[in-house]
């Protein structure tokens, strides 16, 4: 047992204690007030409803737990972007939910919310699943409407991609639960079926406010857009429940009837524990991330049997690829090694950097996985790719292209866990966020940024020490101590994995315990997307 294993352990333990009272109280949304005023009136939270849809025993994947947190304080805060987006099972069937929080600001949409939204029918769509939402928002924030509006990926694009999904085929299933106002109409009535609940549910353009303002006209909200106008007499919905129960159980029946679709057909046997004990991860990983550890006893202990095939063991030593399963799925793996190690001349690389040979090592695996239809994992720990003159002379830069190509043009699902370090193109190389991981979580030890957080605040100092010398400051050796902790303490705010999530780079924040379970979670959504591209990495230099 490694020396500083215990001290490890323990430290690794309360980041993870720390996660789970974040969960927590993320979770509760708007506050325990708020969820009792939802029950008075008549009303289920939004998770509440989700675990009435969902199967008794499914496990719930969710996405986005942290969006939004710290990004509005001066609005009030809004916890988990005031929805709940995940992955789950409906009579056994993998789909997407999407549910309004209506304890956080009515439910209203924030930048955060459409951005969310976005990203729960993105993964609806990579993996073809069905899709529901659960509607009860009071629209978009208006202090905030000019982020939620009008730009490319902002609220608009959700209806883009109803129409989207629709013409491809993509169950899209919505229950209006409460209010429905303006332009968020039309996610529901531009899914195939659009339900709604009496008394509580209703659905206009524009309430009876606004009506009034408008055109002059008095009418109340639900004589305006309520369940009975709707279904009696505009038939803008298809059937109206009356109350929430009633209505989710319906949604459970659409899904009983439903066919089958064509499947990836990705190899899975019957899973296996590990056999190492994924608790000793936490003794394993270094509470100092310049320490060396070995990513191998990381991997035992996240694979069925502890079998790691490794591909080309003995070069570019530096990258570890290799083939596995996970939860009975086969699995490409490619994971950072931070171990110093030793080359076949005799030279020591250093770990977590990525070298010429080990770029061209898993640029060749990647192919292969693509080849065989295996899908890919990467487990990020990397400082990023080797400079200096000696590695610019032997390629660096070419080799690096080869990766990202490889990587970026991979047409088999890849997943990205965050173990340590995520920095700078090491973070691209590895299939950071900008290439498409159908999902990117980390562990409460990682680190998002261009760099660390000494050597940017190094890099920082130097140029503020300039500039106050530039303009005639004097700066003594205790100023220049002052300015550099200032900077390191912004700086090092914005890599915790908590910073990430809250801003939607990571889909969650997990426990690395939890892996297994969120990785199997996400290949058993990808086999349900059929590969209909062919692998082709372009113009690769050699």
């Amino acid at each position: 047992m490694h020396p500083d294993f215990e001290k490890n352990a323990q430290a690794n333990r309360e980041l993870v204690a720390q996660l789970h009272q974040k969960q927590q109280q993320t979770q509760l949304g708007g506050g325990p007030k708020r969820i009792a005023d939802q029950h008075q009136k008549g009303k289920l939270t939004a998770r509440e409803r989700i675990a009435k849809l969902l199967d008794a025993d499914s496990d719930f994947t969710e996405i986005g737990l942290f969006a939004g947190e710290g990004l509005y304080d001066a609005e009030g805060g809004c916890p988990a972007g005031g929805v709940v987006t995940g992955i789950g099972r409906i009579h056994g069937r993998k789909c997407v939910v999407v549910a309004n929080d209506a304890t956080v600001k009515a439910g209203a949409w924030f930048p955060i919310t459409a951005k969310k939204n976005l990203r729960a029918q993105e993964i609806a769509m990579e993996n073809r699943l069905p899709i529901v939402y659960l509607v009860d928002s009071a629209g978009v924030y208006l202090p905030l409407q000019d982020e939620v509006f009008p730009d490319k990926d902002d609220f608009g694009r959700i209806f883009r991609n109803n129409a989207q999904m629709s013409a491809t085929g993509i169950v899209q299933i919505a229950a209006i639960m409460g209010s429905c106002v303006a332009g968020g109409a039309y996610l529901p009535i531009m899914s195939d079926e659009a339900m709604i609940v009496e008394g509580t549910g209703s659905i206009f353009l524009a309430g009876s406010y606004l009506v009034k303002a408008a055109v002059g006209e008095d009418v109340d909200n639900e004589t305006l857009g309520g369940a009975t106008t709707h279904c009696e007499i505009s038939g803008v919905t298809d059937n109206k429940y009356p109350n929430d129960d009633e209505c989710l159980a319906a949604i459970r029946r659409i899904f009983e009837k439903m066919g089958r679709f064509p499947q990836a057909g990705f190899d899975r046997a019957a899973p296996q524990p590990p056999a190492a004990d994924p608790t000793e991860i936490y003794g394993l990983l270094p509470t100092d991330r310049t320490k060396p550890y070995d990513m191998r006893e990381i991997i035992r202990r996240l694979v069925d049997n502890s079998e790691f095939d490794e591909y080309k063991a003995l070069y570019g030593k530096t990258l570890l690829c290799g083939l596995a399963r996970i939860e009975g799925w086969a699995v490409g793996i490619v994971a950072n090694q931070r171990t110093m190690v030793k080359t076949k001349k005799g030279e020591m690389q250093m770990g977590g950097v990525i070298y010429s040979d080990s770029a061209d090592k898993a640029a060749r695996f990647i192919m292969n996985c693509n080849q065989k239809h295996i899908p890919l994992v990467f487990l990020q720990d990397v400082s990023g790719f080797m400079v200096g003159s000696r590695a610019e002379h032997g390629g660096i830069i070419k080799d690096g292209a080869k990766l990202v190509s490889a990587m970026a043009n991979s047409v088999v699902p890849k997943f990205t866990v965050v173990v340590g370090n995520s920095y700078g193109a090491g973070n691209y190389a590895m299939c950071g966020r900008a290439y498409d991981p159908r999902l990117m979580v980390a562990w409460p030890t990682a680190q998002l940024a261009v760099m660390s957080g000494a050597s940017a605040a190094k890099t920082l100092l130097q140029i503020q020490v300039s500039s106050l010398k530039a303009k005639g400051e004097t700066i003594t050796p205790e100023r220049e101590n002052e300015l550099y902790e200032t900077i390191k303490s912004r700086y090092d705010s914005q890599l915790s994995p908590y910073y990430a999530a809250a801003r939607l780079w990571i889909d969650a924040v997990i426990d690395p315990l939890d892996t297994r379970r969120v990785i199997a979670a996400g290949l058993e959504a990808a086999n349900h997307a059929p590969i209909e591209k062919r692998y082709n990495v372009g113009v690769i230099q050699t």
